[in-house]
């Protein structure tokens, strides 16, 4: 998440006008052609525009990824710049791969990161729209790059958990219930990719803090600091220009992983008690 790839990679010939949405699934040869219209904006401080490419020979085997590759090539081919998105695993793991699709977060497939959404998806003539993450918090780094350090100066400010070695437990007695072990692990699969604030009206990270905190709050070892934790990154939350939560729930529906907003008001326990620490 610190860093942003620049792999662009492959693109394809600028077009004068937008398309429709076609009837047939495939055009010749099992293939599609494809109007994007795309938000390009060299860095932060430059306006931005939307520019319209056209992406051809598109199969339903390839990722949403891998046809922005297809295009890149095209606009490389062409000496035209690329499309500049992130990337890194491209397996649904790493969360980099942040773009907003036709207006929702990864594209809107459930429990789906843009780099495991694919072509099979669309149609042939389809018109597709891709942004960036839209959030204060989130300043554009080059066109679909957002910088998204905000969310580590979060966990950055969680600080450390406390380790107490002591005595060898029972090999027959499991340290941490199973049904606390389960919870933790659910909080546990935030990627941190940012969609949650991509889809939140008011920019809030409240789901991505939450989980954080849930996380370590519900383990014994993250007991011992928990109070200190959860004021600290709620600061962090608001230093970073992140907005309030107002109940929503477009975080959990455009969450890849399925994270629950439970968590949040697990968060909100955590920090009324610690309130009177």
């Amino acid at each position: 998440m610190s860093g942003h790839n620049d792999h662009s990679a492959h693109g394809t010939t600028e077009a004068p006008q937008a398309g429709g949405h076609g009837h047939d699934d495939h055009g010749a040869h099992g293939t599609m052609t494809l109007t994007l219209i795309v938000w390009r904006q060299p860095n932060a401080d430059a306006p931005g525009r939307m520019e319209t490419y056209i992406a051809k020979g598109i199969t339903e085997h390839h990722s949403f990824l891998e046809m922005l590759d297809v295009v890149n090539e095209d606009l490389i081919h062409a000496g035209k710049e690329p499309i500049v998105f992130d990337h890194d695993c491209r397996e649904g793991i790493c969360g980099m791969c942040s773009q907003v699709i036709n207006g929702v977060p990864h594209g809107g497939q459930e429990r789906t990161t843009v780099c495991q959404l694919h072509m099979r998806k669309f149609k042939n003539g389809d018109t597709i729209y891709i942004e960036p993450w839209r959030a204060k918090a989130f300043p554009i780094v080059k066109d679909l790059i957002v910088d998204r350090e905000g969310l580590e100066k979060i966990i950055q400010a969680g600080g450390y958990t406390s380790v107490h070695t002591g005595g060898v437990p029972d090999a027959n007695v499991p340290p941490i219930p199973k049904p606390i072990a389960e919870y933790a692990m659910d909080a546990a699969e935030c990627i941190g990719c940012g969609a949650c604030v991509a889809a939140c009206p008011n920019g809030s990270a409240m789901l991505f803090t939450a989980a954080k905190v849930a996380q370590l709050a519900s383990l014994p070892q993250g007991q011992v600091e928990a109070p200190e934790r959860v004021k600290a990154m709620l600061q962090a939350l608001q230093d970073c220009g992140f907005g309030n939560c107002s109940n929503h729930y477009e975080c959990q529906a455009a969450c890849p992983k399925g994270v629950d907003v439970q968590f949040i008001a697990h968060l909100n326990r955590e920090y009324v008690k610690a309130l009177f620490k």
